[in-house]
């Protein structure tokens, strides 16, 4: 990569990181929080306050990622992290669940990833894309795991209106971030508009899509049952899940290199790409046959991480490459607004399943789903590499 590619990379992950920090450190304290609250002893309502973030995502990734074809990436960038910072604040002040329930809200309307994403396709080269989604990608999943250390320590020291004060501070830091270290794009020029429904009915940005939704699903759905399996089956003890976790993510992102070298400079996509599917539904089948004991709870936890990075740095490179240029901010934001949906859709589905037929049923039925989206995705058409023009680097 040149310099210029590696710095987006780099502070498109700290943006991404700095926003997803704030959100993750709230997740493992808050319904103990929320039963200190009015309307805290409502568990619709805590509900409601923890699902209403991913609910607006969904609503807002579209119009953002489209607005950022329009007017351009960085304006709809700043905006999003205004609104995410004044949630964060909102619930940060909140005296009562409904007023945490309109941070929360407000927070999801700052729908930055598509534009986000569609503003580091435009700065890097297509033989380097997906190691900018993997730099992206990794960022997020390293700092899930130090929030599961972090999280208790922080919510000690300045509890959750504290967590939710520097969730909105470190947003205001990365519009200055943003501004610092990412060099600017030009707004396109002369390129024909396209309707939303060129990219919701090409083929293989559907594939994709089902993909990304597929992977969340599966992610969600298992981490219902994961704590329960690692405590039940690996006599861990909950606060000490982060010793599981922790290893298994740093280890992952060293695995995980050499296979996006390979996708890129080999140009081994296709297959590289379809064998981290099938890596997924071995860990989901691994997770139901084999699975008694602390290790191989942890072996499979690993190698889910390494399948889940890899796809994740995968599935927005090829969506930027799919799309069409002129509507890339909207093909990624029904991209995001699709891997929302997965989330809670996975959650739900998996809740429902475990409640009824147990820990075992959600593993089989996440086998399943991944068997059915390898089928489909043997079927895409991966995108050829179109060459930059001269003088641009996208």
């Amino acid at each position: 990569m040149s310099p210029q590619e590696r710095r987006v990379g780099a502070s498109l992950a700290s943006i991404f990181a700095l926003r997803m920090l704030g959100l993750f450190l709230i997740l493992p304290v808050f319904s103990v929080h929320a039963a200190t609250m009015p309307g805290g002893e409502n568990l619709m309502l805590v509900g409601l306050a923890l699902g209403a973030y991913g609910l607006t995502q969904a609503v807002f990734q579209i119009p953002f990622g489209m607005a950022s074809d329009r007017v351009g990436r960085k304006p709809v960038i700043i905006a999003g992290l205004l609104i995410f910072a004044l949630g964060s604040f909102i619930a940060a002040w909140a005296p009562d669940m409904h007023w945490m329930i309109a941070g929360r809200v407000l927070q999801g309307m700052g729908a930055i990833s598509a534009a986000v994403t569609a503003l580091a396709a435009d700065l890097t080269r297509e033989e380097h894309r997906t190691k900018v989604m993997a730099m992206i990608g990794s960022s997020i999943g390293l700092v899930f795991a130090l929030s599961l250390v972090g999280a208790p320590l922080l919510y000690g020291w300045v509890g959750m209106g504290g967590l939710f004060t520097l969730t909105g501070v470190l947003a205001l830091a990365a519009i200055v971030l943003l501004l610092k270290a990412v060099p600017a794009v030009a707004k396109p020029v002369g390129q024909q508009k396209l309707p939303l429904r060129t990219v919701l009915t090409n083929p293989d940005l559907l594939k994709l899509n089902l993909g990304i939704g597929t992977l969340h699903m599966i992610q969600m759905a298992m981490f219902v049952v994961l704590p329960h399996a690692l405590l039940s089956r690996g006599g861990l003890a909950a606060p000490e899940h982060w010793k599981v976790y922790l290893p298994a993510v740093l280890a992952s992102f060293a695995i995980m290199v050499p296979a996006i070298i390979a996708a890129e400079k080999k140009d081994k996509m296709r297959p590289i790409f379809l064998a981290a599917i099938a890596l997924t539904a071995c860990v989901q089948l691994g997770l139901f046959l084999f699975s008694a004991s602390l290790w191989t709870l942890g072996l499979w936890l690993l190698l889910f991480f390494v399948a889940f990075n890899i796809l994740e740095a995968t599935l927005p490179s090829l969506v930027s490459r799919t799309a069409p240029p002129a509507a890339k901010g909207a093909a990624l934001g029904v991209y995001n607004t699709t891997q929302a949906i997965g989330l809670f859709i996975g959650g739900a589905a998996g809740g429902t399943i475990a409640q009824h037929f147990g820990d075992n049923a959600v593993f089989s039925a996440c086998t399943v789903l991944a068997l059915i989206w390898l089928v489909v995705a043997g079927t895409m058409n991966f995108p050829q590499r179109r060459p930059a023009p001269a003088g641009q680097t996208a």
